[in-house]
């Protein structure tokens, strides 16, 4: 027996492309169920002047004042942007760690799977997450029923509108936080969400176990608590930053370390945690509902090309 007998075979795996498209399903899904808390989200945290007095008050007011349609104001955008957001991000995870597996076993290492997440979460960022949010926040902090007296008539007018007043890169606003809020998200979800599969369930990759949809979600809800905790200031502050218009006059916030100063010395610094509990509402019941899909949709993959070959 040579030595190349004696090592392992690789690990085989669902290819990014399959988890691409599990991914866009369950961003679909996620959006559909969930736009509701996000406009409460958006509408707390630009609220400065105390309108809100919290989670249910805002959304009964909101849906007093302006219909309950209008918690699904920005939907649009908002699907298309979770659907695009999270093919990319599951593909670009993927093939980042391909970059880091093992050349014999194909295993991926923790530090492997935070940079491959880190890597993932910028490239969403930048490409899709920040001008898809502009319009969407620019959406929903409208209020009123008349949609004459709106600025902005819907996503495509919103962002012709931007561009024509701030151009192009008014539709990036906010990117720095952004980047450095989807990095740190997405690191430590992929690297939780795998180490909960394994702990919870002994499920690993490509070993042809399939999850059932109530273990995804668990192992997802787990895996999407810790990055909104870290992240609550990032969040703020692209919020804030996206929100303003040069349309509008000077810009308050310069970017995003004088929004944190400015924020902390006007507001305090719990308010750079505000929308903290409607986040905690949407993202871990998000990621349980886009891991319930996209699992099984891999696992569909795995048991029929991968196991059976």
């Amino acid at each position: 027996m040579n030595a190349d007998d004696a090592t392992p075979p690789k690990k085989a795996t669902v290819p990014p492309y399959m988890k691409a498209i599990s991914g866009s399903l369950g961003g679909i899904v996620e959006a559909s169920c969930l736009q509701p808390i996000d406009v409460i989200k958006t509408r707390l945290q630009l609220d400065r002047s105390g309108a809100y007095k919290g989670i249910a008050q805002c959304g009964t007011t909101v849906a007093r004042t302006e219909g309950v349609r209008a918690l699904w104001k920005g939907l649009t955008p908002f699907a298309t942007h979770l659907t695009l957001k999270y093919a990319l991000r599951m593909g670009s995870n993927a093939v980042f760690q391909s970059a880091f597996k093992d050349a014999h076993t194909g295993a991926v290492s923790n530090r492997g799977r935070l940079l491959s997440g880190f890597g993932a979460g910028v490239l969403e960022a930048l490409l899709i997450v920040t001008p898809f949010e502009v319009v969407k926040i620019r959406l929903q902090q409208q209020r009123g029923l008349s949609p004459e007296l709106l600025k902005y008539k819907g996503p495509v007018h919103c962002a012709g509108m931007i561009i024509r007043e701030e151009g192009i890169f008014g539709l990036w606003a906010g990117a720095a936080p952004t980047v450095m809020r989807n990095g740190t998200n997405q690191a430590a979800m992929f690297t939780a969400k795998n180490s909960f599969d394994i702990l919870l369930w002994k499920k690993h990759e490509g070993d042809g176990k399939a999850l059932l949809p109530w273990q995804s979600m668990i192992s997802g809800f787990l895996a999407g608590t810790a990055g909104p905790v870290c992240t609550g200031p990032f969040d703020v502050v692209k919020t804030r930053l996206m929100a303003q218009s040069r349309s509008d006059g000077e810009l308050k916030y310069k970017g995003m370390f004088h929004a944190i100063r400015t924020i902390y010395s006007e507001e305090g610094l719990r308010a750079l945690w505000k929308g903290l509990v409607p986040r905690l509402m949407r993202i871990p019941p998000g990621q349980a509902i886009m891991w319930a899909v996209a699992d099984q949709v891999m696992g569909a993959y795995e048991r029929r090309y991968i196991n059976t070959a």
